[in-house]
């Protein structure tokens, strides 16, 4: 649900910073060496390779992963992602943090995540709907409404959810809405799915403002990635009276201390396909949005953008990782020593899984809710969870990452000792 950028590989591997995270945590949770070991490790790898054919008459062979981290606690719950750079690892990374994050804010799900290694923008809507179908396919002996969830994330959406659907319920010879979420009304898609990532983000970020007494209205915003979670968070950022005076997509971005007009913004990019270039504003690089002076820093972009090199510039009180693992451990520590409450991706982001949770449960029962319910139900879980994190921080005198890794590492510890280890 973010924004796609290019991940710089030189940079920290995501499964070495998953692993530095989980390990941060259970140490400090005293995790038993068996449980660690079990906890470090992903349940099921799954790796394809599978043909598909071009305009051109050409057949190309795609590589693929479907990664099931945990599944103690339910399900696995994860997105597909397409994009030239997707990597095992990070989908291994990716699907950690999702464990992770259905366990933070209490949902019965476990982490799983997928990719395809494509480039969307150089294909046709018939060659990605070829691509989606044979790749969910190849996944299906892993997929299922009562195994595991697919959803959007970079460079997939509610179009590539219908096929993924549409595919796996021709196999099973009957319609299966619950296979994945975040899929169109139409065909039991849920009321508020597509804000719900930013709309969480937000809940958070008022709860944040509140701990450190920092007043919204007139704050200042960044927003880096101007896709969904990006987009959506700066809408209701101003809505709610702070001022949006930054944002930026893969070409870069653009910065008015006045504020932008994010009508006019948003227009533009629909026009163009870019933010950059919007005339009467200044341009700056992804690199200097991060480090502009504001109160609020919405990282919803993807891995990789704040590291030791950077942290140390930021000028935020508050960091909302609206994207997943935009934040190295080294810059955690950086932006912890000076004072800046990050709010973990694990956290802040959960607000769409938490409404894919909505929506998955309304496909079961074939009873849909209203939008304003869904809204309501979301603010509870994301105001709860918040604070059952901040206590945490609070009373073990951790940074808020650490202490959401704390609680997530523990549920997801006692349900495995739970359930016992089988045979």
């Amino acid at each position: 649900m973010a924004t796609a950028q290019v991940i710089d590989h030189t940079q920290r591997d995501p499964w070495e910073v998953a692993l530095e995270q989980f390990d941060i945590a259970a140490d400090k949770l005293h995790l038993d060496p068996n449980m660690r070991g079990i906890l470090r490790e992903c349940q099921r790898e799954l790796i394809v390779h599978f043909p598909v054919r071009m305009q051109d008459g050409v057949v190309r062979v795609f590589t693929g992963y479907r990664v099931q981290h945990n599944v103690s606690r339910g399900p696995g719950k994860g997105g597909i992602r397409y994009h030239p750079s997707v990597t095992l690892h990070e989908v291994k990374a990716l699907a950690m943090w999702m464990t992770w994050k259905c366990a933070v804010v209490g949902i019965p799900y476990g982490g799983a995540k997928g990719g395809v290694i494509c480039d969307p923008k150089q294909m046709t809507q018939q060659q990605l709907e070829t691509l989606t179908r044979r790749y969910t396919t190849e996944i299906s002996l892993l997929i299922g409404p009562d195994r595991d969830i697919p959803a959007p994330d970079v460079n997939t959406n509610a179009q590539t959810m219908a096929w993924i659907m549409d595919t796996f319920s021709m196999h099973a010879g009957h319609t299966v809405p619950a296979v994945v979420t975040g899929k169109p009304l139409s065909i039991g898609g849920s009321e508020g799915r597509s804000e719900a990532t930013a709309r969480g983000a937000v809940y958070t970020i008022i709860e944040a403002a509140k701990a450190i007494g920092l007043d919204l209205d007139g704050a200042r915003v960044v927003v880096q990635g101007y896709g969904n979670a990006g987009l959506f968070s700066a809408k209701l950022m101003s809505e709610i009276g702070a001022k949006v005076i930054a944002v930026s997509d893969t070409s870069g971005g653009v910065h008015d201390p006045k504020g932008l007009d994010l009508t006019k913004v948003e227009a533009f990019k629909r026009e163009t396909g870019r933010v950059q270039g919007l005339p009467g504003v200044e341009r700056v690089s992804n690199a200097e949005l991060l480090e502009l002076d504001c109160e609020i820093l919405i990282p919803a972009a993807i891995e990789n953008q704040i590291g030791a090199h950077n942290a140390p510039a930021i000028k935020a009180r508050i960091v909302a990782e609206a994207a997943n693992g935009p934040t190295s451990p080294e810059a955690d520590r950086i932006l912890h020593d000076r004072g800046v409450m990050v709010i973990p991706d694990i956290l802040c982001n959960a607000g769409g899984v938490t409404v894919s949770y909505f929506e998955w449960v309304q496909d079961l029962q074939n009873l849909f809710w209203r939008e304003a319910t869904i809204n309501a139900r979301l603010k509870e879980v994301m105001v709860k969870s918040f604070n059952d994190v901040l206590d945490l921080a609070k009373k073990n005198k951790v940074d808020m990452r650490t202490a959401a890794y704390m609680l997530a590492v523990s549920r997801v510890a006692d349900a495995t000792l739970t359930r016992g280890i089988y045979p």
